[in-house]
């Protein structure tokens, strides 16, 4: 299954950009596996409406921040932040862009405090004390984190008159049986807990693997005879959100076993008045574009690698 989106580096010296996905194979070295999240904003800077990307990674070595914004001519502006143990400094800075025309962009970054999941194979993103924020025309057009008064002190901004739109959400997670993220579904809801559970059987048809897809702890869907059930999509109610849920596991069950397994999911939140339509669309039609009206066309992407027992 072709990967979604291009896997960076965790910015180190001894690891090219490509290293991850060469040309010559379609899977990443168990040695080189690295948690990633890839979260795409739509806001207004020097402007224009445009997406700013940021990408939070991490492997056994160091974690990486890096933040691009998309320029004219499609061409992009960005900076990279390594965050090993001895590289305390970098941790806290500043860069300036400039797009639209040599219209000035600024990011600044506080992450010296910052606390991380430390489970294994947990989420790159930090969980508290840290800002990230982007400036154009003395707003904050994009702040993340929890330290917002810090941040608009620092930056000497207010916050933007239009909000930034989080656009999707693509994450790469590595695991045996169970991969967890967290999400919003709602932009005036609360973050929520995503847990896939599977057990791939042994046997060459594969006759009892099953898959169980969890949200805040709760069952909402269960697939039994995975070898028959591979691809498929499901419409589940969450709170007052609709919730199209998509999953395709064909790399879990033949994929080759000497090797790391994909799967993809995508959980998409739609409008009730259009679920009736809602089960027609298709994978194809999720992945293309990245235009955002409104929240209910935010879509997780959860690329889910299953390493070998």
């Amino acid at each position: 299954m072709q990967d979604l989106f291009p896997v960076p580096s965790c910015f180190s010296s001894s690891i090219s950009s490509n290293s991850l996905f060469s040309s010559s194979s379609s899977f990443p070295s168990p040695k080189l596996a690295q948690n990633l999240v890839i979260l795409i904003y739509r806001t207004k800077a020097a402007g224009h409406f445009t997406l700013i990307t940021i990408t939070w990674c991490r492997n056994l070595l160091t974690r990486g921040l890096s933040i691009s914004i998309n320029g004219d001519n499609q061409t992009n502006s960005s900076c990279k932040v390594e965050m090993r143990p001895w590289h305390f400094w970098r941790r806290h800075g500043s860069k300036r862009f400039t797009i639209q025309g040599n219209k000035p962009v600024d990011v600044i970054w506080d992450l010296r405090n910052a606390k991380f999941c430390d489970e294994d194979n947990s989420s790159p993103e930090p969980l508290s004390d840290y800002y990230v924020a982007v400036v154009s025309d003395n707003e904050v057009v994009l702040l993340l984190g929890d330290l917002k008064k810090e941040a608009y002190r620092r930056t000497g901004s207010p916050p933007a008159v239009i909000e930034a739109m989080l656009v999707s959400k693509k994450e790469h997670v590595f695991g045996k049986k169970r991969f967890v993220t967290r999400a919003k579904f709602d932009e005036k809801g609360r973050f929520h807990e995503v847990s896939i559970e599977c057990e791939i059987s042994s046997s060459v048809m594969n006759m009892e693997s099953e898959m169980v897809i969890k949200i805040d702890g709760m069952e909402v869907v269960h697939v039994r005879h995975l070898q028959w059930k591979f691809r498929g999509n499901e419409i589940i109610s969450l709170s007052k959100v609709k919730l199209e849920v998509y999953w395709d596991v064909h790399g879990w069950l033949f994929t080759p076993a000497s090797g790391l397994r994909h799967a993809l999911f995508i959980f998409k939140p739609s409008l009730s008045s259009s679920s009736s339509s809602s089960s027609s669309s298709s994978l194809s039609s999720l992945m293309g574009g990245n235009g955002c009206s409104s929240y209910s066309d935010f879509c997780l992407f959860l690329n889910a690698w299953k390493l070998v027992e």
